[in-house]
């Protein structure tokens, strides 16, 4: 089943030069590493997911969206082994950053990790409102705090697994609490009004703007459940969508998958609803010209990231056997979360 979005596809000009300088941010930053690395990254594309997500940004946002983006992918693999059976040592590593991103102090040593978010931080929220800022900084927190709870699934699965018993499946809800923050797509949802223009509070909370907000978080993130899962049952992890369903209604992974992608074109057909209501919505509220382009802009934004996802997602390598293994087993990348010297890369 594919998805049906009929919104204009447009890609970025400005995509080579993303290209390059990410590969330049990664090393610098030493989340990059050695001739392997290089290779199996490469064959994610994530310059392409940035080009097709942000089609209108210049070279310099494009460079950002490009960081910001590499920089899920490859901590999110830093639990895929061994340290992703210990919540507690996950926890004490996404806490450093969860300080970053509220401006407290992390201590006098940067890790490949911490260096590079610091520096994503910094070009994400300079010359932001204190009311983004805040908000960002809270999904952020969100985001990373998601990391143990995650490790902590994927622990007790492990333990029902030694005892020879089932593991405990979440339900729905359980699932959607813990997937809206570790898949850190509000993080990006924040990046669109970064980029194109920050959205009035009034329109912001409104009824149809947080739907349609949430409709373009979740729909990619089941469409997501359904292309890793090769990556993600093996080791054990329990949330997600997939894997809830053939609990559930105790059937094969097709007929879930089918399942899962039925509710993600539901949300796209919602989404496509609510936007109709957008003129009206802007003109109840009394919107300025320019308060009113700023939400129009936002929500041009959050279809364009639908559509740039879901487009990248059935391309990229990935999810694809010779894309699978995580970059950061030995041989591949030294392990990211490690301390190094102060310095090094934090200013960059």
């Amino acid at each position: 089943m594919e998805l049906n979005l009929p919104y204009p596809r447009r890609f970025n000009e400005h995509r080579d030069t993303a290209e390059a300088h990410n590969l330049d941010w990664l090393r610098g930053h030493g989340m990059l590493t050695g001739s392997e690395a290089v290779a199996l990254y490469t064959r994610w594309d994530i310059p392409d997911l940035a080009a097709r997500s942000f089609p209108d940004l210049g070279a310099e946002d494009l460079c950002l969206a490009t960081d910001l983006f590499s920089f899920y992918f490859l901590f999110d693999d830093q639990f895929d082994d061994e340290l992703g059976l210990h919540p507690s040592a996950v926890a004490a590593a996404c806490d450093p950053l969860i300080r970053i991103a509220h401006g407290e102090p992390t201590g006098p040593s940067d890790s490949p990790v911490t260096s590079s978010f610091r520096d994503l931080w910094r070009r994400s929220s300079a010359g932001m409102s204190s009311r983004w800022r805040a908000r960002a900084a809270t999904n952020w927190e969100w985001y990373f705090a998601a990391h143990p709870n995650e490790a902590l699934g994927r622990t007790l699965a492990a333990e029902a697994e030694a005892e020879g018993v089932d593991p405990t499946i979440p339900d729905r809800a359980a699932y959607l609490m813990l997937r809206r923050g570790a898949d850190g797509t509000e993080t990006v949802l924040d990046m669109i009004e970064r980029f194109e223009a920050e959205v009035p509070p009034a329109a912001f909370h409104s009824p149809q703007l947080r739907l349609m907000r949430q409709l373009a978080a979740d729909a990619p993130a089941f469409s997501n459940d359904v292309y890793s899962y090769d990556k993600e049952a093996p080791r054990g992890d329990v949330y997600n969508l997939v894997v809830i369903l053939q609990h559930q209604r105790q059937c094969k992974r097709e007929e879930a998958s089918v399942a899962v992608l039925a509710e993600a074109q539901w949300m796209i057909d919602q989404y496509l609803q609510l936007a109709v209501e957008i003129p009206e919505l802007c003109e109840r509220l009394g919107l300025r010209r320019d308060e009113r382009l700023a939400v129009e802009r936002y929500a041009d934004g959050l279809i364009a990231w639908m559509g740039g996802y879901f487009d990248w997602e059935s391309r990229t390598a990935r999810y694809r056997p010779q894309g699978s293994l995580p970059v950061d087993r030995p041989g591949h990348l030294e392990p990211l979360l490690s301390a190094r010297a102060a310095g090094t890369a934090s200013q960059r």
